[in-house]
């Protein structure tokens, strides 16, 4: 089991450098190099860049830093070391893989240069949320304004990285066209990310049965700031009595949850299905388009 749970941290890690590599590879051989700035902190950073000259490795890692340090005092340490990992490898990428003129791709369309750079970013990251890693950026802003006021991560992101691409304009030399091809990065980013993670779901329902349940509820609630709900059960063959734990999470925290749960009872039977809508506290909000009333005692 040890060489198992080594072999499983390794590969996670390789698959996070991979998904690394590509989404670097995105912004500095197709859209760094054809003044194409898109959203998320990356975005930032490279619009930073065009403006002043500062080298995206630079700003992106103080970026981050300071964002992870509000973070843990926002939120805790809920921050794992992929993420850490993520961010460190990134800036040295950033710092890097601009000296080499060979890694820079040239199309005569930067429209193509927009959808493919789009396309590989989005491989990039998805490899690394699979995987339980984050590139920071606005995934941790949006973390932090989530558990403030009742905004959705994914309004978060939509905002800022409308935001960010528009404030291209207040740049001397470019202009409208350099930010419809940055939305258009952004579109393909989008839909990339949506298949790779689940199309048009986002969420998953988990149905845990193991006899050391307690210890992966109380794990799942107080190191991965997830809910659990105790099924009572009976095992029709044992005619045991026992418990069941239901958890829905996002697709995002899936590997990580049933790391945990196999770390806890290797022998644990996991079942994980599907979740297309899921709505309440963490998730989407319900919206029906109509304004239900409160109507007072005696009203009929």
């Amino acid at each position: 089991m040890t060489f198992k749970r080594v072999f499983s941290v390794i590969w996670d890690y390789f698959l996070v450098t991979v998904g690394t590599v590509l989404y670097c590879l995105g912004w500095t051989s197709f859209l760094i190099p054809n003044g194409i700035a898109s959203g998320g902190g990356t975005g930032l950073c490279t619009i930073i860049y065009f403006a002043t000259g500062i080298p995206v490795s630079y700003s992106f890692f103080a970026l981050n830093a300071l964002l992870l340090i509000i973070g843990v005092l926002a939120l805790g340490k809920g921050f794992g070391f992929k993420t850490i990992y993520a961010i460190v490898l990134s800036t040295i990428l950033f710092e890097v893989f601009p000296r080499y003129e060979c890694l820079v791709a040239h199309f005569d369309e930067r429209l193509v240069v927009a959808v493919v750079g789009g396309i590989v970013e989005a491989v990039g990251i998805g490899i690394i949320l699979l995987r339980g890693g984050s590139t920071g950026g606005t995934d941790i802003a949006a973390m932090i304004i989530n558990k403030y006021w009742p905004v959705s991560p994914g309004k978060v992101y939509l905002y800022s990285d409308l935001f960010i691409i528009a404030s291209v304009l207040l740049i001397p030399g470019k202009t409208v066209e350099d930010m419809i091809y940055g939305y258009a990065t952004m579109v393909t980013f989008s839909f990339m990310i949506d298949a790779m993670l689940l199309g048009q779901k986002s969420s998953v329902q988990i149905l845990v049965f193991s006899s050391r349940y307690s210890e992966v509820a109380d794990y799942i609630i107080n190191r991965m700031d997830r809910g659990v709900t105790a099924i009572y059960a009976q095992g029709w063959y044992s005619k045991e009595d026992n418990k069941v734990l239901l958890i829905v999470a996002r697709k995002t925290q899936l590997h990580q949850i049933v790391g945990a749960i196999k770390s806890i009872d290797s022998k644990a039977f996991v079942s994980v299905s599907t979740a297309t809508s899921v709505y309440g506290e963490g998730f989407e909000e319900i919206k029906t388009g109509l304004k239900i009333k409160n109507k007072k005692q005696g009203d009929k």
